[in-house]
């Protein structure tokens, strides 16, 4: 981490970050806001940051294990005095699958999660039929997931696992106005890498 990150994480880190010894409902760490989303994998914070901002109606609990990037959205809240955005250092299964109680999430941002291109690798995307199974467990009904990739292979697995689940309704969207462009996927872009979008609701 650079020092500018690091003095954020020692010195507000505790105001902005939830701690998880219990079950808890996403909605009441922010009581004053329509709905609250569980963004999964934060990364760098950019795109979440921007996403806040454009949307104070909404709160937003940022999931990301990767502590250089939860200093760098703390670093993002502070600057730009963000208040709807709260943050959690852990792995997003165990912390659906443990301390979320179920029919409780409004609604899932999965933006552009870690494809692991090899056949070998597979096994470590997070969109499994498991973690289909476990998102509809715990969204409300109507509840949404989006999710968004520009790993055309991977677009197809995701669409496979949650068109085979019979609890969503859904698919492949357009791109939604409040999904700001990142840095991330600019480069994508740039590539020539194709964008998927994906919103699917529990029946």
């Amino acid at each position: 981490m650079t020092r500018a990150q690091s003095l954020a994480m020692a010195t507000h880190w505790d105001k902005y970050a939830i701690s998880i010894d219990n079950t808890f409902e996403i909605n009441k760490l922010f009581p004053d806001k329509s709905k609250t989303i569980l963004e999964i994998g934060s990364g760098m914070g950019e795109a979440t940051a921007q996403i806040a901002l454009n949307n104070s109606d909404t709160g937003y609990l940022a999931v990301e294990m990767h502590k250089p990037g939860l200093a760098a959205l703390l670093l993002l809240i502070i600057e730009n005095q963000i208040s709807n955005i709260k943050m959690i250092r852990e792995d997003a299964t165990y912390l659906l699958a443990n301390f979320i109680p179920d029919n409780s999430i409004d609604g899932i941002h999965l933006l552009f999660p870690d494809p692991w291109p090899k056949n070998r690798q597979h096994k470590r995307r997070i969109v499994q039929d498991d973690f289909v199974e476990l998102v509809a467990k715990k969204l409300r009904v109507k509840g949404f997931i989006h999710i968004a990739t520009d790993w055309q292979p991977y677009a197809q697995w995701i669409k496979v696992r949650f068109d085979n689940n019979p609890k969503f309704s859904g698919g492949i969207v357009e791109r939604p106005s409040w999904r700001v462009l990142s840095k991330f996927e600019g480069q994508g872009l740039k590539k020539g890498h194709i964008v998927t979008d994906f919103r699917y609701e529990k029946i």
